[in-house]
């Protein structure tokens, strides 16, 4: 390969150029290897003018040396093609792979550099399919087919976003300002630390810092973070940067008692090795993080063979914990590379690309697990680190699995961190908030409807000053809510915010919004009163959450029940009356089509049958009837429409109880009219709110005062008054604590976000006081203020309840009248049935008797004693009986029975002659007269 001397770049045996560069601990040269190897070539990409890629190539070498001394019988060999960037990794690597020929490509390319400098090269291995291993730990912005061909072999720095949460979780700091260097390494973090910080902390700013920031742009970015409420802070940034960073911080008196200073690993990974002792003095009591790395035997010996080519750069005890943790990922990587190249080129294997088999390599490195995952290397746990003294220490670890202890892998360790020694060599724990002067809470200067029972303000000694006593409802809420924090009088006070003009209710909403611009403009610490949560509102402040009911309601006047003279028929709906009734007549009609042929008392004229069917079938429903049934049929069709009727009429009792009791408290308008007017706060939200729900603006009725609405609602819209009035709750239950009687407020029909107090945006207040407030809630306390000043308007409250939806309705009742149409149903095809069947049997015995005496007369055979006739002539007689009985029960009244009625009306009994035994009596037709029986 010919390479430019520019560069000072050449191609190095692995072996060699570890045997120039580093021995062995124990003096012996490393073992060469074999002749008959494969060279492999892999491209390095380094500034030899940075001390720490000097010490990233010497990483590579040894890895290198140890794998080969490892693997003797090998058949290929991985050479270095060393190229010097001068810092400039794209001329750098360009020269290295345009300069190749096809006998002696690079087969993958390895760097240390930064995302920003490997996003370079994707124009460069887009044609050569070259992969490109590097230990950035942030993500290049690659298309899907390039990201294959970058290979990270260190663990993704969002990585670090969940250990740096549980850290805030375990102090109970709620907020932090991140400070990262101006650089895609820099903002890597940024939206991984955002989420993790989801609930209850937040990053209040970001503070990006240039690489090249000079003393005055440092001292410039800690004055403007210095001035903010929050003391804890998060650096991200490379080695070079944070140690300047900490060190103005020292000049400028932050690194002292109350601050917290927390840096990512890119800090963490070389505290124990920086090269100015002036660097870890700046750094006393910041935490950090540190990959875990496990401080084997083979760890020592790298550090040891490490230490004796560069022993002035990490002077430190000789434990394996002077080497950076970078630089044991890079003597994984070689590792890895080396060992893909054997999968690849060896001349028995041969059986994938070096990509391909790169992905699929795992080993025990120095570094842990090497375990490459979507391109990636997985990191397991973290240490976290305290810097004091001349180093770090260990003063805890965090794991997906078990979140911080003390004791790695293991749930029996303690949940809490060690010993930490914070800025200002002291062991208390730091609160993350500044000893700033008290807050200034501005309250409104008008409640012109509340009439001070929202908020009252009362001047101290000093007007001018405009700071003095505040009460009511708003205001012993929000000390409530500070005294469960801890907080005393003396840590806020009040200041009286009047506008420009005294505002009247039509100015109130500009009012409140210049309101919450004091906010905005820093000029307060936090407004309360009746301030409403909207979203315009929220894009200036951060608001708690509500501490008032939320929504808008209505009040209306009481309806009075004695003005209505249909109230008997509203508990059921017109549908289940009518088939109510139909169900009266088709039962009727059942009973009486069974019973007509048997029960005289279902006989007569068609009149007197119709009102007996009318007047059985009603009676049930006071369970009245008299009329005795013979029909067993019939019997079971009353029972079951006896059950139906007890259900129906103990439903109907109830729900009419119901409305004529809690009729008294509903409101007078269930639906609008066009002769209707709509009242509500002069110059309140609820305009707007009425226009969309399609409210025209010639309904709309303006008021002041309390005392006008009250009038407006007695006048009604007919008289120049309201029907109803509109406003948000916490206004209404007001005016019920003093107009209770006559008006009702109905629920709530448009949301909002109710009353809440506003503080700054990203300011850690806010979510402390909005879990005092969810506190109150729970135990009653909101309640309990709510009664004090609202006297307990609770008791005036009503609810709406529409009467159209307490009336019982037929869905209700579809199966019980389904169970009774089926039984009814049945009976009546049974009784249709046996009645049909009989009558044919009947007509078939008078047919077929006739013809077979015929039949027996032409055979000439005479009947023995008679017996023949006798037995024919009964047989004739029992059917002309059977068709009289039927016919009469058939016939109306003015129809004779051939048998005769008592005096009761019930047919008597067919009379059958006994028949003679002997068999020498004579037959005589059923048409002739009887003879006389002479007498003895």
């Amino acid at each position: 390969m010919v390479w430019s001397r520019r560069r000072s770049a050449c191609a190095v045996p692995a072996s060699l150029l570890s045997l120039l560069l580093v021995w062995s601990t124990d003096g012996s040269p490393p073992v060469a290897p074999a002749l008959a190897a494969v060279p492999v070539p892999v491209g390095v990409v380094l500034n030899l003018a940075s001390a720490m890629d000097r010490r990233s190539l010497t990483c590579i070498s040894i890895a290198l040396d140890d794998f080969y001394l490892k693997h003797p019988s090998y058949t290929t060999r991985v050479e270095l093609r060393v190229s010097d960037s001068r810092g400039d990794p794209v001329a750098a690597a360009a020269e290295e792979l345009m300069n190749k020929n096809k006998n002696d490509e690079v087969k993958a390319i390895i760097t240390p550099q930064t995302s920003a400098e490997v996003e370079l090269f994707t124009s460069l291995t887009r044609s050569s399919n070259t992969p490109v291993l590097f230990l950035s730990t942030t993500a290049p912005a690659f298309s899907s087919p390039q990201s294959r061909l970058f290979v990270r072999t260190a663990p993704d720095m969002s990585s670090q976003a969940a250990p740096i949460a549980a850290i805030f979780e375990e102090f109970g700091w709620r907020a932090a300002i991140l400070l990262h260097e101006d650089s895609p390494y820099g903002i890597g973090i940024l939206s991984a630390l955002v989420h993790a910080f989801q609930g209850s902390r937040s990053l209040t700013d970001s503070v990006a810092v240039p690489i090249d920031a000079t003393n005055s742009s440092l001292d410039a970015a800690l004055r403007g973070i210095r001035a903010m409420p929050t003391r804890v802070y998060i650096v991200h940034m490379l080695p070079a940067l944070a140690t300047r960073l900490f060190r103005r911080a020292m000049v400028a008196g932050m690194m002292s008692e109350g601050y917290v200073w927390i840096a990512t690993a890119g800090v963490g990974d070389v505290a124990d090795c920086l090269p100015n002792h002036g660097d870890i003095e700046s750094m006393q009591g910041v935490l950090s993080l540190q990959p875990r790395v496990f401080k084997t035997e083979q760890v020592r010996r790298f550090s040891a063979r490490l230490k004796v080519k560069f022993p002035q750069e990490c002077p430190t005890p000789d434990d394996g914990q002077s080497v950076p943790v970078s630089l044991l990922w890079l003597y994984d990587t070689a590792w890895a590379a080396a060992a893909a190249a054997e999968v690849s080129f060896g001349t028995a294997q041969r059986k994938s690309s070096f990509l391909d088999a790169l992905l699929v390599t795992k080993f025990d490195g120095l570094a842990g697990r090497f375990r490459l995952v979507d391109g990636q290397r997985q990191v397991s746990a973290y240490e976290i680190v305290n810097i004091s003294g001349k180093g770090s220490r260990t003063v805890g670890f965090w794991t997906p699995e078990f979140g911080i202890s003390t004791n790695l892998y293991s749930t029996r360790g303690r949940k809490k961190l060690k010993q930490i020694l914070w800025p200002g060599k002291t062991a208390a724990v730091p609160t993350g908030l500044s000893e700033s002067p008290p807050l200034r809470v501005a309250v409104p200067g008008w409640d012109l409807f509340g009439g001070g029972q929202f908020v009252n303000f009362t001047h101290g000694h000093d007007p001018s000053s405009g700071t003095g006593r505040a009460t009511g409802y708003c205001i012993e809420v929000f000390e409530a809510a500070m005294e469960r924090l801890g907080y005393s009088f003396a840590d806020y006070t009040y200041v009286l915010y009047r506008a420009e003009e005294a505002p009247s209710t039509a100015q109130s909403v500009r009012s409140y919004i210049e309101l919450v611009k004091q906010v905005y403009d820093k000029k307060v610490d936090a407004v309360v009163g009746d301030v409403t949560i909207t979203a315009a509102r929220m894009n200036l402040v951060d608001f708690t959450t509500p501490f008032t009911d939320t929504g808008y309601s209505m009040i209306v006047p009481k309806e009075d029940s004695s003005k209505s003279m249909w109230i008997f028929v509203k508990p059921l709906t017109p549908e289940l009356w009518f088939t109510s009734l139909a169900f009266f007549l088709f039962t009727g009609f059942v009973v009486w089509t069974i019973e007509h042929r048997i029960n005289p008392r279902f006989r007569g004229t068609p009149w007197k049958q119709f009102g007996v069917l009318f007047y059985f079938a009603f009676s049930t429903m006071v369970f009245s009837h008299k009329e005795k049934l013979e029909s067993n049929l019939s019997k079971l069709v009353v029972i079951m429409w006896v059950f139906v009727v007890l259900i129906l009429t103990t439903n109907y009792t109830a729900n009419l109880t119901s409305m004529l009791t809690v009729r008294q408290l509903q409101p007078t308008m269930n639906d609008w009219t066009e002769s209707d007017y709509v009242g509500f706060q002069d110059g309140s939200l609820v305009e707007d709110i009425l226009k969309n729900m399609g409210f025209q603006d010639a309904k709309f009725r303006r008021y002041s005062t309390m005392e006008e609405y009250a009038d407006a609602l007695r006048k009604g819209s007919g008289n120049g008054g309201v029907s109803a009035i509109f406003d948000e709750v916490p206004y209404l239950k007001l005016f019920l604590s003093r107009y209770c009687e006559g008006y009702s407020m109905v629920s709530p029909i448009y949301k909002s976000g109710g009353f809440g107090f506003a503080f700054p945006v990203g300011s850690p207040l806010v979510a402390d006081v909005s879990g005092a407030i969810l506190e109150m809630q729970q135990d009653g306390m909101l309640t309990r203020i709510e009664n004090k000043w609202f006297t307990h308007p609770g008791a005036c409250v009503r609810m709406r309840k529409d009467v159209d939806n307490t009336r019982l309705e037929l869905r209700r009742f579809r199966g019980l009248f389904l169970v009774n149409a089926v039984v009814s149903c049945l009976m009546l095809l049974i009784h249709l049935a046996t009645f049909v069947s009989w009558k044919s049997v009947c007509r078939w015995l008078r047919s077929w008797l006739p013809r077979l005496d015929a039949s027996e007369g032409r055979g000439g055979e005479p009947v023995g004693n008679g017996q023949g006739t006798v037995e024919l002539s009964r047989l004739q007689g029992l059917a002309t009986g059977a068709e009289d009985q039927q016919q009469a029960a058939t016939g109306d009244s003015h129809s004779t029975p051939a048998d005769g009625t008592d005096s009761e009306g019930n047919a008597a009994s067919a009379h059958v002659p006994e028949e003679p035994v002997g068999g020498n009596s004579t037959t005589q037709s059923p048409h002739e007269p009887a003879p006389a029986v002479a007498s003895m």
